[in-house]
C-alpha cells in the first residue's frame, strides 16, 4: 500500500496509526503491565506493528504476535494425507487458553481470503474446521465469557479486496477496501477516540432500553422470513463497550453498530432466509434458508455451498441451534456504504442477524456459581461453532413480544422506532 494522502487529507499511514490506536485504545484498553496476544496474516505486519507500539504506549508488558499464511493453507489442502484433516494445533491453542487464564488480552486481525477455501474438497474443509473448533474450544469459551478483554479489528489484503472489488485493478481495490475500513472503523474523523465514546453511548442507551423492556421473544417478519426467538431466561442486551470479567472495559468489534444478546435455544420457531452471504473460514454458502423447530433447525437449504452449511450443522447437538441475535439498523454506516464486505465483522453490522452455536453466557444476568446444567436451562446454548449470519434489511421488520403476550414494534423496514 502507499502512503499517498487519503480523501480525508490523512495519509495511509497516518490512518494506519489512528487504526492502531483505536484498537489498544478503546479495542482492547491494555491495562498497565498486561499481555496482548495477536493473531494476524502476515499482510497485516504493518498494522500488528502499530498496534504493538501503541499497545506498549499504554503500558503492555508483552506483545506476541502469531501469523497464519494464506500459502501454507492452501498447501496443507493439496497436498497432505487424508489423516491431516482431522489434526489440529492443540499444543497452541492450550497456550493461548492458558494465557488468557493467566489475564493475557486478545488481539484478533481478520483480513484473510474471504473465498481461500471454496475449491477444495468440502469434506476436508469441514473437518479441519471442526479439529481447530474442537482444539479451541478452552481459548473460545473464556473468549465468550468475556474472562478477558478482547478486540477484532481488520486489515485489507490484496486478496480480500479483489474479492470486495473484482472489477478495479488490484492496486486501486486494495485502496478501496483500506478507505473502507478506515471510515467504519471511525479513525477519519477529527477525533476518533472521543467519536466512539459517543457512538458507545448511542448502544449502551439502546441495551439499556431494552433490558428494562425485558422482552420474552422477538418476532422477525419479511420476505422469506416469519421467525420468532425466544430471549434466554435472565437474558442481557450489550452493545459497544463492555466490562469483562477482569475489570476491563473492552469494545469487542470494531467495527460495530449492533446490540445483541442470547437467544433461548430451545424456543426458536419459524422460517427464515439470510439477506447476505456467508463467507466462513474460505468458503461461501449464499441463499440460506431454515426452518426452526423447539429451537433447532429441521430444514436447512442454500443455493452455493449446500454441502458445507450442511457440514456446519452436523458440528455438535447445538449447531443447529442459536447462540446469539442481533439489531442493527438498515441506516448503519456499513449499510449505506453499499460495500459487501465478504467479511462477518463488518457485513454482521449492516444487518441485524443471528448466531448459530455458542451462546454468550455474557449477556445473561446472576450466572456466577451456575453450571453449564443451569445455564442451558436458562437457554444458553452450546457448541464447538458461533457463526453469525444476517436476516435483516429493509424490508425486515422486528417485533417484541412481552412477558404476558402482548406485541411491541421495534423496527420498521429495518429502522428503529424513534423511542430507541
Amino acid at each position: 500500500m502507499t502512503s499517498s494522502s487519503s480523501p480525508d487529507g490523512l495519509s495511509h499511514d497516518r490512518l494506519l496509526d489512528r487504526l492502531g490506536e483505536v484498537a489498544v485504545r478503546i479495542g482492547l484498553n491494555v491495562a498497565p503491565g498486561q499481555q496482548v496476544l495477536i493473531t494476524a496474516p502476515l499482510d497485516a505486519v504493518p498494522l500488528v506493528r502499530k498496534i504493538a507500539e501503541h499497545a506498549y504506549r499504554a503500558g503492555a508488558s508483552l506483545v506476541t504476535p502469531f501469523y497464519t499464511d494464506d500459502a501454507v493453507t492452501l498447501a496443507r489442502f493439496h497436498h497432505a494425507p487424508d489423516a491431516a484433516f482431522d489434526v489440529a494445533p492443540n499444543w497452541l491453542h492450550d497456550g493461548m487458553a492458558n494465557a488468557y487464564r493467566q489475564g493475557a488480552a486478545r488481539m484478533a486481525i481478520t483480513g484473510g481470503n474471504p473465498v481461500l477455501l471454496s475449491q477444495e474438497n468440502p469434506d476436508h474443509v469441514a473437518r479441519a474446521n471442526k479439529a481447530a473448533s474442537l482444539a479451541g474450544r478452552p481459548a473460545m469459551e473464556l473468549i465468550t465469557s468475556f474472562a478477558v478483554n478482547w478486540n477484532i479489528v481488520a486489515c485489507a489484503t490484496p486478496a480480500w479486496a479483489a474479492q470486495v472489488f473484482p472489477d478495479e485493478t488490484p492496486e486501486r481495490a486494495l485502496e478501496l477496501l483500506w478507505s473502507a475500513i478506515f471510515q467504519a472503523s471511525r479513525v477519519t474523523v477529527d477525533d476518533p477516540v472521543a467519536a466512539w465514546s459517543a457512538h458507545n453511548e448511542t448502544l449502551h442507551r439502546r441495551a439499556d432500553w431494552l433490558n428494562d423492556r425485558r422482552f420474552a421473544a422477538l418476532h422477525f417478519t419479511g420476505p422469506g422470513t416469519d421467525l420468532t426467538v425466544g430471549l434466554a431466561d435472565g437474558h442481557a442486551w450489550a452493545g459497544g463497550s463492555e466490562p469483562a470479567r477482569n475489570g476491563i472495559v473492552c469494545n469487542p468489534n470494531i467495527p460495530t453498530e449492533e446490540v445483541f444478546t442470547t437467544p433461548h435455544a430451545r424456543r426458536v420457531e419459524g422460517f427464515v432466509r439470510a439477506t447476505k452471504p456467508l463467507f466462513h473460514q474460505g468458503t461461501l454458502i449464499d441463499g440460506i434458508a431454515v426452518r426452526f423447530e423447539g429451537g433447532r433447525i429441521t430444514e436447512a437449504h442454500a443455493t452455493q455451498g449446500q454441502a458445507v452449511l450442511e457440514r456446519i450443522l452436523a458440528t455438535d447437538d447445538g449447531a443447529r441451534r442459536l447462540g446469539e441475535v442481533a439489531l442493527v439498523p438498515h441506516s448503519s454506516p456499513i449499510s449505506q456504504s453499499g460495500v459487501l464486505f465478504r467479511n462477518t465483522l463488518f457485513d454482521e453490522n449492516a444487518s441485524s442477524h443471528i448466531a448459530l452455536g455458542q451462546a454468550y453466557t455474557k449477556c445473561m444476568v446472576e450466572t456466577e456459581g451456575q453450571t453449564a446444567e443451569q445455564l442451558e436451562a436458562r437457554g444458553a446454548n452450546t457448541s464447538f461453532i458461533h457463526i453469525d449470519w444476517m436476516i435483516g434489511s429493509a424490508e425486515i421488520d422486528v417485533t417484541a413480544i412481552t412477558q404476558d403476550g402482548a406485541r411491541e414494534p421495534l423496527m420498521k423496514h429495518g429502522e428503529w422506532i424513534n423511542r430507541v
